[in-house]
């Protein structure tokens, strides 16, 4: 069984930083993509940005230049520094990793980021 914790969500003002972190535990079957998305009330999930295995990025347009996320192979952990956040960045943000082995997705329970003055 998979496991995904998330942590360093919480309430921060308008163009402040915050940096998320998320470990997969357990039978992981081969991991492809790890990432983040967001899902703020009232509205869909949204991808915010994933990383390949190998390294490569990519980002949603809204947080191009704002957002950084980098990963720990040997940890199995992946992170997202946000920076210059803004009240539109408030959402519950949920961990997944996509595994090559079984082509499933596994997701985290989600963490709290609440942007306001």
């Amino acid at each position: 069984q998979v496991q995904l914790v998330e942590s360093g969500g919480g309430l921060v003002q308008p163009g402040g930083s915050l940096r998320l972190s998320c470990a997969a535990s357990g039978r992981i079957p081969g991991i492809n993509v790890m990432g983040w998305h967001r899902q703020a009330p009232g509205k869909q999930r949204e991808l915010v940005a994933s990383i390949t295995r190998s390294g490569t990025p990519t980002y949603a347009d809204y947080v191009k230049g704002r957002f950084s996320i980098s990963s720990d192979n040997a940890k199995n952990t992946v992170y997202l520094q946000m920076n210059s956040l803004k009240a539109e960045d408030t959402a519950e943000y949920y961990c997944y990793l996509h595994s090559w082995y079984d082509g499933k997705e596994y997701w985290g329970q989600g963490t709290q980021v609440a942007v306001s003055s």
